[in-house]
């Protein structure tokens, strides 16, 4: 993958290739931003750019064998480490280098753009959290202890270190503070509050905020070959998320089942149905982990528009038809007395399903919680 690949992130895109024409890549990096920001992608150009044999100064050539090996993610000395967990094919050490074919498939299929519900449904891991594991650690420093087969750069991408396994992280952090010379690693992640401070300690950051909306609309041009009048009424619902717009635009879903969820469990909170809210409460439970938490970051995007409605700010809300109507009805009801409370409940809510939390207590605690905020002037 070249950086010519890649929408936007003009200033991100120099500041790499400024460390490497004054030989200065920092050996740990961490690629931190929001999901669909592109942070895998440019990590893959990035790191294709500094074994490319006859780079330019502003991108790899993509013609040379290391960019050829690069194109299809079989570079000897590319290496990768991501959530695995025991699958119908896999049942005993899950290791990522198992998966290295679903991977490949993965992330050449989607152009190194989908998030980590895409991977577990690739990968058949159903219902289960994937984690980066011991075994995992053990085999990168296994590998690293080996000389660069053909590069001058050996080169590990750990996707979505916030999955590090917290048994495992001491592990890798002697190697991460001290790797072998001309040893590159690139961490990426989505939730700094989730990684280990001694990781971050160790990192050089390199932040990626949202798409802004001009970046979205072409980068869902290129990725989907849409219109642009597509790609304008996309983006408005995806708020910078490429990940999210290209979902849309394949498969026409959207946000509006956890909208009109939303919407009704508010609904019900406030009149505190408690009836309904049990039923309600039953059919979360049957959603499927990744589902529910799907819902819980909806349930911190409307609220945060909600709140964007209440204090006249209005250009950044993503949202329009009813969806829009139901923000200006409810924002009245969000205010700086309760938007705390149920932005840290959501973050938490989401934080208890990722960790095998029973829903129906979960969400049933928390809409007991949401009853008594709403009330809060």
């Amino acid at each position: 993958m070249k950086f010519s690949d890649i929408i936007g992130r003009e200033e991100i895109k120099e500041r790499l290739r400024r460390s490497v024409k004054e030989n200065r890549v920092s050996h740990a990096q961490l690629f931190l931003g929001p999901e669909g920001s592109g942070k895998l992608a440019l990590a893959l150009a990035y790191a294709q750019y500094i074994n490319c044999t006859r780079r330019t100064p502003v991108d790899s050539c993509g013609e040379c064998p290391s960019c050829t090996k690069y194109g299809k993610l079989v570079h000897p000395d590319l290496h990768f480490v991501y959530p695995v967990a025991k699958t119908k094919e896999i049942d005993d050490k899950p290791l990522s280098k198992l998966f290295i074919t679903y991977w490949r498939d993965l992330v050449i299929k989607k152009k190194a753009v989908f998030n980590q519900h895409d991977w577990h449904e690739h990968i058949g891991l159903e219902n289960k959290q994937g984690i980066i594991n011991a075994e995992d650690c053990n085999e990168i420093i296994r590998t690293l202890s080996y000389k660069s087969y053909e590069s001058e750069y050996k080169v590990v991408i750990m996707w979505m270190v916030e999955k590090l396994f917290h048994a495992a992280a001491p592990k890798i952090l002697k190697i991460l503070e001290e790797p072998p010379e001309k040893t590159l690693f690139i961490l990426i992640a989505e939730k700094p509050e989730l990684i280990l401070p001694t990781i971050l300690s160790r990192t050089q950051l390199v932040k990626f905020n949202r798409l802004a909306d001009e970046e979205l609309s072409a980068a869902l041009i290129f990725h989907t070959s849409c219109t642009p009048e597509e790609s304008g009424k996309i983006k408005y619902i995806a708020d910078g998320n490429l990940t999210v717009a290209i979902k849309i635009i394949e498969s026409g879903e959207s946000d509006q089942l956890n909208f009109e969820t939303f919407r009704t469990w508010m609904r019900l909170c406030f009149k505190r149905d408690f009836a309904e809210i049990f039923r309600l409460t039953n059919d979360f439970s049957k959603l499927g982990r990744e589902n529910q938490k799907r819902f819980f970051n909806y349930c911190l995007k409307a609220t945060r528009f909600c709140l964007l409605n209440r204090f006249d700010n209005t250009d950044q809300i993503r949202s329009e038809g009813d969806e829009l109507k139901f923000i200006r009805d409810f924002s009245p009801f969000i205010n700086p007395a309760n938007a705390g409370l149920l932005n840290e409940a959501f973050n938490q809510a989401y934080y208890h399903i990722e960790r095998n939390g029973t829903p129906n207590i979960i969400f049933l605690d928390l809409s007991i919680n949401v009853m008594r905020w709403l009330k809060m002037k």
